[in-house]
């Protein structure tokens, strides 16, 4: 890898999947390559519970970094310096990386940084490190998927400082421990949504109408697995949010009443897909493209099966491996709709990773296959199935 960093000074891009080196070997590279601007580093073997306990960075690609993507390591920590030190860093995405994130987080969130963009997936980390992102005031970006000790707490405090707040993805995969609180923050402080999607999330029609009374631009809207979300929740959306264009509804109890709604609401809509819903039948989208004739409408009325749940979407349009859902969660999958246009001591933390892994299973049980929202693409708006 050092060799490698000597003779490719001028290397942008650099990603990286079950490598052997290690925070040497990356050390070197970010040393010698001072013109990078992209990092992805999946599974890097030596880097792990047992090995070199070497911090990676601060170093000369520190100043050119944009992006920084950690995926499935035993000890991302280890990038904390890089990431705290690239000033210009405005994506970074954190996905089932074991260990406590809440103190790198603190230690990204009080350096001056310019973050745009983040995504948090199956990490240990709880409102403390959430609550730290507030101190990010270009945010505009944020996934939050299947980060259980994640509350309304550290939402409302993202809501209340990060005023830029365009997309939220947020997988609660019900635990109910994000809801109508937080979902309330989002109303009276985000003016600028356009994107929102909610999976294992049960909010009331009270969080769900300010939502739709105060994100004048709202435009992009999945409600996917949710025990509360049904027609009269369904009939708020359709008559106050204006600018919607796309809807998903997945996984839950609706019926044809609901979806009637659309026949004389959400008057910019161009595109409905229904899934899953027991009680909507394939009628009512024969009715509803009657009346509507410029609606695209989709729906699957099969029976409902239970699935994984892949929210993250997050790896720069290349399919990341899935990880399997506890039985005892039973849930629906959705990943991220694309834009419309093309516009505690050290014996204490290893307890807590290994309690982590246990229950999480990271890096276990990759059968499965996502369900997923389709990128938009110029000249197709269609939804449809990934696998």
């Amino acid at each position: 890898m050092a060799l490698l960093a000597k003779n490719c000074k001028g290397l942008k891009k650099f990603s990286c999947g079950s490598c052997m080196f290690g925070a040497k070997g990356m050390n070197a590279l970010l040393d010698n390559c001072s013109s990078l601007e992209e990092l992805s580093v999946k599974r890097l073997h030596n880097i792990n519970d047992g090995g070199a306990t070497e911090p990676i960075g601060p170093c000369a690609a520190a100043s050119s970094l944009k992006t920084i993507c950690l995926k499935e390591l035993y000890n991302g920590q280890l990038f904390g310096p890089l990431i705290s030190s690239s000033k210009n860093l405005k994506t970074l995405k954190l996905l089932r990386c074991l260990g406590d994130w809440d103190k790198s987080l603190e230690m990204i969130a009080v350096s001056s940084n310019s973050l745009v963009e983040v995504h948090l997936e199956r990490l240990h980390v709880s409102d403390i490190g959430l609550s730290s992102l507030s101190n990010c005031s270009n945010l505009e970006i944020l996934h939050i998927v299947k980060t259980p000790e994640c509350t309304n707490t550290g939402l409302i405090a993202v809501a209340e400082h990060c005023k830029h707040l365009r997309k939220l993805h947020i997988d609660g995969w019900r635990t109910n421990r994000i809801g109508n609180e937080g979902l309330l923050a989002i109303a009276r402080h985000s003016m600028n949504l356009q994107e929102l999607v909610l999976i294992g999330v049960n909010p009331n029609s009270t969080s769900l109408e300010a939502i739709a009374t105060n994100c004048q631009k709202l435009e992009r809207l999945a409600l996917c697995g949710s025990e509360t979300i049904s027609d009269a929740e369904i009939s708020c959306i359709a008559s106050k949010c204006v600018a919607l264009r796309k809807l998903c509804i997945k996984g839950c109890p609706v019926s044809d009443e609901g979806v009637e709604a659309f026949a004389w609401g959400c008057p910019n809509l161009v595109k409905i897909k229904v899934k899953k819903c027991r009680n909507v039948t394939s009628e009512v989208g024969d009715w509803l493209r009657a009346r509507r004739r410029s609606l695209v409408v989709n729906l699957d009325v099969c029976a409902v099966e239970t699935e994984a749940v892949d929210a993250s979407g997050s790896d720069g349009g290349v399919q990341e491996d899935v990880v399997q859902v506890p039985s005892t969660v039973s849930h629906v999958s959705v990943t991220e709709l694309e834009p419309l246009s093309s516009s505690s001591s050290s014996s204490s933390n290893g307890g807590r990773v290994s309690i982590f892994k246990a229950r999480f299973g990271l890096f276990g049980g990759r059968a499965l296959v996502p369900c997923t929202f389709r990128r938009w693409s110029n000249g197709n708006s269609s939804f449809s199935d990934n696998s």
